[in-house]
């Protein structure tokens, strides 16, 4: 059986000093993985990137995935400092928000989320929509620093996908989330909304110039013709010897031919209007309406 189709949770070990341990949590639905960040010394630790589950076809949500997280959370004795998240994705709903409720820690993503929010607004005709500034309580600028105990942390600005994805560096690590996907994939789609795949090849250059045995850790895998179990951990040397679209001595013009040509084959994600529109919102459903009930609104033909 194919563990594409199941959760499945690997351990990443420090190394040594200022280097994280690392938990990466498999979600099947999506192909998202999710993150703990986290400092063995202190316990303390950072969620990055959670699951809010959300059916398509009936648009229910559920947090079997969240409290998949926050058991591995308790099972190792953790305290969450941190919720991050690196982008408002548009194939999932992120848990922000309900991760912020339930452990109390600082909910952040990256500044460039106000421009992000600034275009879905002309997209839904809801200009009075996405308060980011309410509902993250930090939003990070490139170099930008923080610690998770005693692990220090820098943001790069990681634009291409999104044109506000940011990179969270600790120590020998970096989660690069949707610029590069595993080697044998390439890299990520840059055909939404304020994508852009010369700002991604740039983006993963700059990432690709942190030190060789630096371990990124990727947004999504969905397997290859090779491999039927998802994979999500590779170093630098990795990706400059094998990555297929940006291994050393790809030419950029040639990089940026073939990223167009994919983005021109696909589609948009299931979730993506709908996820848009709540992500924006750190995870939070729109106000309820009279009856109680929530509800999202979707443009026609805008797509």
């Amino acid at each position: 059986m194919s563990k594409l189709n199941e959760p499945v949770v690997r351990h990443s070990a420090s190394t040594g000093e200022n280097s994280p341990d690392v938990w990466g949590i498999y979600e099947p639905d999506t192909g998202s993985i999710q993150y703990i960040c986290a400092d063995l010394t202190t316990k303390k630790a950072a969620l990055i990137d959670v699951v809010l589950n959300f059916d398509p076809a009936s648009f229910t949500t559920d947090m079997r995935s969240m409290e998949q997280v926050l058991d591995l959370v308790a099972e190792h004795g953790l305290t969450v400092e941190w919720v991050l998240d690196t982008h408002p994705h548009a194939d999932h709903v992120m848990a922000s928000s309900h991760l912020k409720e339930r452990t109390g820690a600082v909910n952040a993503i990256g500044e460039k989320v106000r421009d992000i929010a600034g275009l879905w607004r002309d997209y839904y005709n809801t200009p009075d929509a996405f308060d980011v500034d309410r509902d993250f309580d930090r939003l990070f600028a490139a170099g930008d620093t923080f610690s998770i105990g005693d692990l220090d942390v820098y943001v790069m600005l990681s634009p291409g996908h999104t044109l506000g994805s940011i990179t969270y560096v600790c120590g020998d690590t970096a989660f690069v989330h949707d610029t590069l996907m595993q080697p044998d994939s390439g890299t990520s789609r840059a055909d939404f909304p304020g994508g852009s795949t010369e700002d991604l090849w740039n983006s993963i250059q700059s990432i690709l110039s942190l030190p060789e045995e630096t371990r990124l850790f990727i947004g999504h895998d969905y397997g290859s013709e090779d491999r039927d179990e998802p994979h999500w951990e590779a170093t630098v040397a990795m990706h400059k010897a094998e990555n297929v679209h940006v291994k050393d001595g790809t030419d950029k013009n040639d990089y940026i031919q073939t990223r167009e040509d994919r983005d021109a084959t696909l589609g948009l994600p299931d979730r993506m209007l709908a996820a848009l529109q709540i992500n924006l919102r750190a995870g939070q459903l729109p106000a309820p309406e009279d009856d109680g009930a929530h509800y999202l609104k979707m443009p026609v033909n805008k797509f």
